[in-house]
């Protein structure tokens, strides 16, 4: 049976655009007061999951980070097919970036060993550095393929999976354990049923918080992030309209050639 972990982002609702507001002391995004979702790529991610589960046994369990309210976002995970879910959650994680996010997952999932499979989003919709994954390989020891859009044997302890590159893909195997972070292509993620729903009413979440995963405070969060957001400013833009007046050939002749001196073709 594969033991898998799928890490799971609580993103912020693409409507609650408008309320983001950074903190002008820490510079990073409070969460406590904004809808938050599951981040897109980590549906897929946790949708390779779930076939797995469908084809061959397989425990699932999802592990999230964030406030209180990313427990809803792990309910959902749940009420989707996964069976185990654990939210990390203590303000000590507060304002953590890429490495410090790592770290505080791996000490989590050390507690959970032994594992095969940790399965991430290439990039979450709110950071977007994917470096969460790579870097949560590295503490916790595993080997990594980023960018999978296919998986093409995951029956056994050596998977073969489709990883993106430049104008094409790699055809990779690998022993398990290890890691993989997934994009978009990989499938098309499935949507709650009524069932489902009624199903994770059994299921309950674990909040773990800094004294459960025995770490020092300087080690996570703020405190043990190395990126340092110097300073912020607007970002201000604009476009300029241009009239194209002529005969329909003229307008066309006029079009091409202005995207080509633009050397957008």
């Amino acid at each position: 049976m594969h033991r898998i972990i799928v890490c799971v982002k609580a993103v912020p609702e693409p409507k609650a655009a408008g309320e983001l507001k950074i903190d002008p002391v820490t510079k990073s995004l409070p969460r406590l007061d904004i809808p938050l979702e599951i981040n897109p790529l980590d549906r897929n991610a946790l949708e390779v999951a779930l076939l797995i589960k469908e084809q061959s046994a397989a425990h699932i369990t999802v592990i999230s980070m964030g406030p209180p309210s990313a427990g809803d976002v792990v309910k959902e995970c749940l009420a989707l097919g996964a069976d185990t879910g654990i939210l990390l959650s203590d303000p000590a994680f507060a304002g953590a970036d890429a490495f410090a996010t790592a770290y505080t997952l791996a000490k989590a999932i050390e507690r959970l060993e032994p594992i095969d499979v940790v399965l991430c989003g290439t990039a979450s919709s709110d950071g977007a550095t994917e470096w969460v994954g790579p870097e949560l390989s590295t503490f916790l020891n595993l080997p990594v393929v980023t960018m999978v859009r296919e998986i093409v044997d995951p029956e056994s302890q050596t998977w073969k999976v489709k990883a993106d590159i430049e104008n094409g893909y790699r055809l990779v195997q690998v022993e398990l354990p290890a890691l993989f972070t997934v994009t978009r292509d990989v499938n098309t993620p499935r949507t709650l049923s009524f069932s489902g729903i009624i199903k994770s009413r059994k299921k309950e979440i674990t909040t773990w918080g800094l004294e459960d995963l025995s770490v020092s405070e300087e080690l996570v969060g703020l405190k043990g992030s190395p990126t340092i957001v110097s300073d912020l400013a607007p970002l201000e833009g604009g476009r300029e309209c241009e009239i194209i007046t002529g005969t329909p050939e003229e307008k066309a002749d006029i079009l091409i050639t202005k995207l080509a001196e633009a050397g957008v073709i």
